[in-house]
């Protein structure tokens, strides 16, 4: 039986540093209130890009829905500002709900860390030096030597930020696939990367790892001298956006595929 999702009242206001985003939230929060995040249905972002992964991760735990207005640059990921009629527009928004990759990466101690990243894995080399690396999908050696400055993979909601200026292709939201891009391919020079399927498992081996030194990020989280990299969708973990009617996530995905 379908049931009507209750209307939302209670907000909570995150700004970036920039003081634009600052003087933001101390007007919407004297015009709103601002219930704090513990108990707010969804939380206001305001800032850019970068400030709107920030507020995801920090929500990855409560799972409340993001609705992010622009105070910053890019703001591809953020809605419109205005601060009038905001629990209408909030009531109106459509969702979407991404799923984050999961990255264990083994450091040259051998120690592992774990990170989420709503935008992408990405492996950069830390020297003059070209990385080497190997890949592996699903336990198979698909690239036995990729020489670069890097590689990443990206989600559907990330390949239109890094992924793109990297040459990678524009997935939908809804795609179902995952990208694997180079970085500035050396060798293979003509390989532009590959779809992969969302349930791909993918492991990236550094070649040479003391000569050419490889570190890998997911979205702000950075582990230096890397040696091997794993790296899979966590189906387990939803995050939510909201954007205004007729704005949806998906509609600037495709939009952006017609862009100049």
């Amino acid at each position: 039986m379908y049931q009507p999702q209750p209307f939302v009242t209670r907000l909570a206001f995150k700004a970036s540093d920039r003081p634009e985003a600052i003087e933001a939230r101390e007007r919407l929060v004297e015009r709103y209130g601002d219930v704090g995040d513990e108990n707010a249905q969804v939380i206001v972002a305001l800032g850019g890009d970068g400030f709107m992964l920030e507020t995801l991760h920090e929500a990855i735990a409560s799972q409340t829905p993001i609705y992010g207005m622009n105070r910053g640059s890019v703001g591809f990921l953020m809605n419109e500002y205005s601060e009038d009629g905001l629990l209408e527009r909030i009531n109106a928004a459509e969702r979407a709900v991404i799923h984050p990759l999961a990255m264990v990466a083994i450091d040259a101690r051998r120690t592992q860390h774990r990170a989420l990243a709503i935008n992408e894995v990405s492996l950069l080399r830390q020297t003059r030096q070209t990385a080497k690396l190997r890949i592996s999908i699903d336990g198979k050696v698909r690239m036995g030597e990729l020489v670069c400055d890097g590689a990443l993979l990206a989600t559907p909601a990330g390949s239109t930020a890094y992924n793109l200026s990297a040459h990678g292709p524009i997935i939908p939201i809804d795609g179902q696939v995952l990208a694997l891009t180079p970085i500035s391919a050396f060798r293979p020079r003509r390989w532009r990367g590959a779809l992969l399927p969302q349930s791909a498992r993918v492991t990236f081996e550094v070649l040479e790892a003391d000569k050419r030194p490889v570190s890998a990020v997911a979205d702000n989280f950075e582990v230096r001298d890397v040696i091997e990299v794993h790296i899979s969708e966590d189906r387990g973990t939803s995050l939510s956006m909201l954007f205004d009617a007729g704005r949806s996530l998906e509609e600037r995905v495709l939009a952006e595929q017609f862009s100049a």
